[in-house]
């Protein structure tokens, strides 16, 4: 058990038997009354975010988690396969943990998956990862005295909006938190 004084953000909480990470906290002592703590917190896996008041000094079940990373090998239904690279032990993760990381995952990864005993309970991708444009239009010559953009398609799916001079066949490198475009490598 844990109280109030022990939150940072990335904690991960038990309530009500439903994991949450702590996105945001402040502490608030009003000229009158008791203090308090705000919180965002973050549902795992959903990653619906809520706002919760506590009391100072309120207990809490923190979770104990690790952080182990893998590589992913393939799908097969609604089950992605990862290979611990240790052990070369294989074993699936289910699509709702993946889901929202579909566009930028892609064979051969190294992912980090964090785990609550021997239950996964969220995945993360690299803040950025490299991936090859399968698809865009040319663009045209003269159009860029305002910093043109349009969209490119990439291996994985994803859509991103891209510069006028980004061809097919190039790899970009691209922020997995945000989606966008950071550069050609």
């Amino acid at each position: 058990m844990a109280d109030t004084s022990d939150f940072r953000n990335g904690l991960i909480l038990r309530m009500e038997g439903r994991l949450y990470a702590i996105v945001g906290f402040q502490h608030v002592k009003p000229g009158k009354g008791a203090a308090f703590v705000r919180t965002k917190l973050k549902k795992i896996p959903e990653g619906a975010v809520i706002d919760k008041t506590f009391r100072a000094g309120e207990k809490i079940d923190q979770v104990r988690v690790e952080r182990h990373t893998y590589q992913y090998l393939y799908r097969s239904d609604d089950l992605y396969y990862v290979m611990d690279l240790e052990t070369y032990e294989q074993f699936p993760l289910a699509h709702g943990l993946l889901e929202d990381l579909l566009p930028y995952l892609k064979e051969s990864m190294e992912i980090s998956v964090l785990l609550d005993g021997e239950t996964p309970i969220a995945v993360e991708l690299p803040t950025f990862v490299e991936l090859e444009v399968a698809e865009t239009e040319p663009g045209l010559r003269g159009d860029t005295a305002q910093g043109g953009s349009k969209p490119a398609k990439l291996e994985t799916g994803a859509t991103v909006t891209v510069p006028l001079f980004i061809e097919q066949g190039d790899v970009l490198k691209i922020d997995t938190r945000t989606g966008r475009y950071i550069e050609r490598v």
